[in-house]
Order: structure tokens, then C-alpha cells, then sequence
């Protein structure tokens, strides 16, 4: 039996399936954190379940909607590109860069590089010279409405990926299929004393007018803006406020603090404070009869993005309680306390 490129690709991608792990699914725990461009469509459509849809009548502001990630038509040097962190560190074995729907603007080229790098790595070394991006699929031919596939023959653990575009276009989706490696996680041996699933509690906040203080604490990455919280927009001097209780005594090493979908209202800038009361109550703490300690200064947030801080372990303590401010009023959609615990 002869069988169509497209049943090839079916049984292909199906036999994939059954046998390896999409490391960058959305539903893994998979995120896209930086792209080159994404004026027609967003990044983080690469990493949705499925192929993708089309909707003839449907248009934006910038365009023809579409189910992707697409860029705007260059007019100069150069090529597009998209940055991912896995859902979990793994071996790459297979590639699918699915075109599907991008007929007259998908890319005509593509190329991969994988890095390893600490999970919660900032932008800024993501994308410095000093990170180790290694090429694991040299510039290859992409055809439209398709499923384009690529064996990929290396066995390190990689924790990012580069995806780049040649020279511009739509990307449907991205499926990075391969082999899960829970013990290089490193990560993973950090326990997030901000998270609900851990034992975290929200006490107090100034205001959480358009988004619940308890959404900070949930689990995985935020829907959008009504999963954060959210205060009121203030039109006095002040800043607002939210205590969390940890889920255990902790040394913090790694702040994250989650803006993503807040764009024109994330908080210009935060700072978070830390206080070690095992035994204080909840009224004493939100009157503020308990110390508390600088963990990291005002600093500024970037919008809609993790914005990633390391803490300098030979200035923290151990703490029971954080409290985060944000001057002056906005939205936040997570907040992690990651560290180890006190022992």
C-alpha cells in the first residue's frame, strides 16, 4: 500500500505520540518568553493544543486573525525568532513546526537551537552572548499548510529552545517531542513557598478591586488578566500591598514576579519585604506588629513577562510570611517565593 504524504504524516505524528513526550505544550507547562516580533499574532498560540483553526471573516486591528505565532513583513536584514522554555529539561528526538493555515505568509526556512540554562533564567541572559544556544536543526525548507517534521539526532538535556524563521512569517504550532529527564531538573529541587498547592495562604492586601489576591498562588500560568490580582488605580501618593503566608519557613534564592497579560496596567514597580513570626496571628501581622525585612528593593517590572530576580543568599534570612508592594496599584498574575526550606 502506498500511503499520502499527509497519511505519513498522520501515522507518523500519531506513533510520536504514543511513544515520546511533547516538551513544549502549553499543558506541560511549557512557555514562549520572548519573541523578535509578534505584531499579527501571539507567540504563545505556538505552544495550544491542537493544529490550529481558521476563521475567513475574522480580523484585528493589525490584520487577518490567525491561529499562530506571525510576524510583520521584514524590510530589512535578518530573520524572526522565538525563545521557549520547556515544559520539563529533555532530549529532543523529534520536531514539528506546523504551518498549518499559513498559505502566502508562512516562513520558507527555519532552523532550531536548544540551550541548558537554570529554568528560571532571565531574559537578559537568555539572550546575551554568554548563553550557549547549540544548533540542533541546521536551515531547513518549510512548506505552508503543513506539518513539517525533523528527527533531531543529539543527547543532551536542553531546557530552552530558539526557534528561528526565515525570513518572516506564520507558525501554527510547535511540537517538541522527546524524552523528560526529572533528574537533571534542578530545578525542581527548589520548593516555591508561594504556592497554594504547597500550603501557601494570602492573609491581607490594600485592594484587589478587579483581581482576587488568591489568584497569585495558583498553580501554572495565568488566562489571562482576571486570574491575577488586580487593585483599583489609586489617585492619592500611597502603593498597595498583599501578605502572603508561606507554605513552610523558607530561604528565598529566586523571586518571580509573573505581569503576563498586564500590558498598560502592570505596576511600575515593586519591592518585597520578608518576616519570620511562626507564632504571630493574622490580625498582628496585618496591623504590623511583626518586623519586616528588605528581601529585594523597589525595583522595576517589565509588562505582560516573569520578571526573574536572584537573591543574594549571604543578605536573607529564613522567613514565615513575605509581603509584596507594588507602586503604585496594578495587576499581577503570579508571584513564586522559590528556595529551600528552613530546617
Amino acid at each position: 500500500m502506498v500511503l499520502s504524504e499527509n497519511h505519513f504524516i498522520a501515522v507518523m505524528t500519531k506513533k510520536t505520540k504514543q511513544t515520546l513526550t511533547d516538551l513544549a505544550s502549553e499543558a506541560n507547562g511549557s512557555r514562549a518568553l520572548l519573541a523578535s516580533d509578534e505584531f499579527f499574532a501571539p507567540k504563545e498560540n505556538l505552544l495550544k493544543a491542537g493544529r490550529g483553526e481558521f476563521i475567513p471573516e475574522k480580523y484585528t486591528d493589525h490584520g487577518k486573525w490567525m491561529d499562530g505565532w506571525e510576524t510583520r513583513r521584514k524590510r530589512s536584514e535578518g530573520h524572526d525568532w522565538c525563545i521557549i522554555r520547556l515544559g520539563k529539561p529533555g532530549i529532543i528526538k523529534e520536531l514539528d513546526i506546523d504551518t498549518n493555515h499559513f498559505v502566502g505568509n508562512h516562513p520558507t526556512q527555519t532552523s532550531v537551537d536548544a540551550c541548558q540554562i537554570p529554568y528560571y533564567s532571565s531574559m537578559d541572559e537568555l539572550i546575551s552572548e554568554k548563553c550557549d544556544w547549540i544548533e540542533i536543526l541546521t536551515q531547513s525548507g518549510l512548506k505552508g499548510d503543513s506539518q513539517n517534521l525533523f528527527t533531531i539526532n543529539d543527547d543532551q538535556v536542553f531546557t530552552h529552545l530558539r526557534l528561528k524563521i526565515f525570513p518572516d512569517g506564520g507558525v501554527a504550532r510547535l511540537k517538541v517531542f522527546g524524552q523528560p529527564d526529572d533528574k537533571f531538573a534542578e530545578w525542581q529541587v527548589m520548593f516555591d513557598a508561594a504556592a497554594i498547592e504547597n500550603g501557601c495562604i494570602p492573609q491581607a492586601c490594600s485592594n484587589m478591586h478587579f483581581g482576587n489576591m488568591e489568584n497569585l498562588i495558583k498553580p501554572g500560568f495565568a488566562s489571562d488578566m482576571s486570574d491575577g490580582w488586580e487593585t483599583r488605580r489609586r489617585r492619592d501618593t500611597g502603593y498597595d500591598w498583599v501578605i502572603l503566608k508561606l507554605g513552610a519557613p523558607c530561604t528565598p534564592e529566586l523571586i518571580v514576579v509573573d505581569t503576563s497579560h498586564f500590558k498598560g496596567n502592570f505596576p511600575e514597580s515593586f519591592s518585597l519585604e520578608g518576616s519570620f513570626c511562626p507564632s504571630a496571628d493574622e490580625d498582628s501581622i496585618v496591623l504590623g506588629n511583626v518586623k519586616w525585612e528588605k528581601i529585594l528593593p523597589e525595583t522595576k517590572l517589565k509588562g505582560n513577562m516573569e520578571n526573574i530576580f536572584q537573591i543574594e543568599l549571604n543578605y536573607v534570612s529564613q522567613y514565615t510570611h513575605v509581603r509584596l508592594n507594588i507602586y503604585p496599584d496594578g495587576g499581577v498574575s503570579r508571584l513564586r517565593v522559590l528556595g529551600h526550606l528552613f530546617s
